[in-house]
């Protein structure tokens, strides 16, 4: 694949090959998956581990939506300190959620190993750095919650944390030794290796048009011919779509874009030497990282204004990066692109029983690398026998969030305001 063709730096650079193979024939499966990302691939292959028959039906290639687009943070938690999580589940829920996310980065981490995936992984863990002092007394409640419950995490002031990025642009950062990078499209494309090799089928480039039920199997109609199966989950995410009545409101989509620049040389060297992966503390995010070609990857909220030659978003991310590295010099950049996040209200995930034997996991508010593979393994123990109320938080019915079309507006003028004051 060219760059031109190629939705993101991740799906021109990823090691992993690229899976296409169209649905040829109707078919009968124990579990028919829509969509071709982190939790469709992570249900399929686990399923299929399990003994299920598996297909996942995806519209697009593999990848194709946030999965391929991502930052590739394998972070762990979600962006709840973690008392926040524990008042908002309750102390069985809000326990069993945080071990099970705290563990979300080595689920993730143990898959690729297992399967040799190549996705450029790092180990070195990522920083979360505070871009003011009220940022800096956010992370300090942050680590006392961790550092109460015995996880990995250290706080570092601004001197510190300046050794590690490279600039003293931050006023300090939380460390979690959890976490780490990957190429998220590479690792996208491992799963559904591995999801191939336990017996699992995908088919690429088939839009689900209908779902209804039929006795005891749900018919899923397709441009390209009929899947019955005894259990259905979506797996769509932030690019849920009509098919489900409504499913599409329970979340405000937003937009996240990132710019990458060419592969840099020994100017580059001092920053983030230990290639952890960079998120900031400020209502609007910012984020940054640098791949195992040296190139350096900056973005934020909002949608890609121009390309990666031109336009809003370049001058954005020229402007920032040196502000942050004064000292770089001039910077061309190679791609440029964005992707969708679902958030929720309350900025914790979903799990939602839709119907009989229907269901979803969503809302994963910027954290699809470890939510979407937790989620999958659930939804395979889920399908064979496990009790729902051992899952990692409740499953719920759905709920819309009635201005969810107005606030992603909102948003989304916010996001573009932000880049144009900050590319002046």
């Amino acid at each position: 694949m060219t760059t031109k063709d190629a939705i993101s730096l991740w799906d021109a650079s990823a090691q992993e090959q690229d899976y296409n193979a169209p649905m040829d024939a109707d078919t009968t499966v124990d579990v028919a998956i829509v969509g071709g990302g982190f939790t469709g691939l992570s249900t399929a292959l686990h399923c299929a581990e399990k003994g299920l028959s598996a297909h996942v039906l995806e519209a697009k290639q593999i990848g194709f939506g946030g999965s391929g687009r991502n930052v590739g943070l394998v972070n762990a938690g979600v962006w709840l300190p973690p008392k926040d999580v524990k008042a908002k589940l309750g102390s069985t829920y809000g326990s069993r959620f945080l071990k099970t996310f705290g563990q979300g980065p080595e689920t993730v981490f143990s898959l690729i190993e297992k399967h040799q995936i190549r996705c450029e992984v790092t180990r070195t863990g990522t920083i979360h750095a505070a871009h003011s002092m009220k940022g800096f007394k956010d992370l300090e409640g942050r680590w006392q919650d961790w550092n109460a419950m015995g996880e990995p995490v250290d706080l570092l002031d601004r001197e510190e944390v300046s050794k590690l990025i490279g600039s003293p642009a931050f006023y300090g950062g939380l460390v979690d030794h959890r976490a780490g990078t990957i190429n998220p499209m590479g690792y996208c494309r491992g799963l559904a290796r591995a999801a191939l090799g336990a017996g699992a089928k995908i088919s690429t480039g088939v839009t689900v048009q209908a779902l209804r039920k039929d006795g005891g199997h749900w018919k899923v109609e397709t441009d390209r011919g009929l899947v019955t199966a005894k259990h259905v989950v979506l797996g769509t995410n932030a690019y849920t779509d009509t098919l489900w009545p409504d499913l599409k409101r329970v979340f405000t989509p937003i937009h996240y874009f990132q710019l990458a620049t060419k592969p840099m040389g020994p100017e580059a060297a001092h920053i983030l030497k230990g290639r952890q992966g960079l998120w900031d503390t400020g209502q609007i995010m910012f984020s940054l990282r640098r791949d195992a070609y040296d190139r350096l990857i900056i973005g934020s909220m909002g949608r890609v204004f121009g390309d990666a030659k031109s336009g809003l978003s370049h001058r954005w991310a020229r402007k920032q990066l040196a502000r942050i590295f004064p000292d770089l010099g001039d910077i061309e950049f190679e791609e440029a692109w964005h992707g969708q996040i679902a958030m929720t209200p309350d900025h914790m995930p979903r799990i939602h029983n839709l119907d009989e034997n229907l269901y979803t996991a969503i809302g994963y508010n910027g954290r699809g690398i470890t939510t979407g593979t937790i989620f999958g393994k659930s939804m395979s123990d889920l399908l064979t026998g496990m009790a729902p109320d051992d899952l990692p938080m409740p499953m719920t019915t759905m709920s819309s969030v009635a201005n969810a079309p107005i606030m992603s507006r909102v948003y989304e003028a916010a996001f573009t305001a932000n880049q144009v004051l900050k590319s002046l």
